[in-house]
């Protein structure tokens, strides 16, 4: 639980601190983010997700 706690709040921080450093290029993004079809959100988040997922495994297998 730790962990998850952990990776989250470093996800939270990552995210406000482009918010932060870049406001105009995240609001850039928010609008491209309006105007693509679900079917290219839904594949960037698959996509994302399975990356995410292998770094998790690359992390917990080789680096400890």
């Amino acid at each position: 639980m730790t962990v998850i706690v952990f990776a989250f709040g470093l996800l939270l921080a990552f995210e406000g601190l482009l918010y932060a450093v870049a406001p105009g290029f995240m609001k850039r993004m928010a609008a491209l983010l309006l105007s693509t079809t679900e079917d290219q959100v839904r594949q960037s988040g698959i996509l994302a997700a399975a990356l995410g997922a292998v770094l998790i495994f690359v992390a917990a297998r080789f680096l400890q």
